[in-house]
């Protein structure tokens, strides 16, 4: 089971997703986004940060990266694609994911730990936790005001394509959206940071089941 945990410049949480990959014993790579090929990997995780200074708006230039490419044909040939926070702007912003970021209802960077609900734990990315159940798990994001247009909204709660909510909604973002799959249910994204949230030592563990799932989901697939 091979994960690559993809380097943007100015990526900073790329280090953090690693290691916490390797806690569950995945065997994870950082990955250069100047690279072009993705192949040998069952995931490909696109982690938080600043890639590339969040110029003109936050994944508007990472879209352009060469390893783009090659995570649009992992994403089609159905291997799991995972963005946390700015990666979860990435995958807006090169279409993999439906909707966009905005900057927060109220304008400032937001810093702490809020409640996360699951909405929908039939998915290889929510899988370990129960229907319903109420999780905390750190933010650090200015721009993650998730907006989409009716209908697309619509499709996606229709579609049991949203996965996670905000318990309160702290950016402003429409149906207290925090996490949403594509409708294949292989591409994910979501604001809160899962990866902060494994070791004891920090206070908080509840996103080990969000790797758990992953985990399950990948081993499901290897052994098909």
């Amino acid at each position: 089971m091979r994960a690559a945990v993809i380097s943007f410049p100015g990526s900073n949480c790329d280090d953090d997703m690693l290691y916490a990959l390797q806690d569950f014993d995945i065997d994870a790579d950082i990955v250069d986004a100047r690279q072009a090929s993705l192949s040998g990997y069952n995931a490909i995780l696109l982690p938080g940060g600043f890639s590339y200074g969040d110029y003109l708006r936050t994944g508007a230039i990472a879209r352009f990266s060469p390893i783009m490419s090659a995570v649009a044909q992992a994403a089609n040939e159905g291997k799991l694609i995972v963005g946390i926070c700015n990666g979860f702007q990435i995958l807006t912003e090169a279409g993999l994911l439906p909707g966009q970021l905005l900057m927060n209802e109220r304008p400032g960077f937001i810093c702490e730990e809020v409640a996360i609900t699951v909405a929908n734990h039939q998915t290889s990315f929510s899988s370990d936790y129960a229907q319903q159940e109420t999780v905390i798990l750190p933010i650090a994001h200015g721009e993650g005001n998730y907006y989409a247009d009716p209908e697309t909204l619509e499709r996606l709660e229709q579609h049991g394509q949203v996965v996670f909510r905000y318990a309160q909604n702290v950016n402003g973002s429409l149906n207290n959206i925090a996490g949403i799959m594509n409708e294949k249910g292989n591409v994910f994204g979501m604001m809160p940071h899962p990866e902060r949230a494994v070791d004891a030592l920090t206070g908080n563990t509840d996103g080990r089941q969000f790797f758990k799932s992953i985990v399950n989901s990948i081993l499901s697939t290897v052994a098909k």
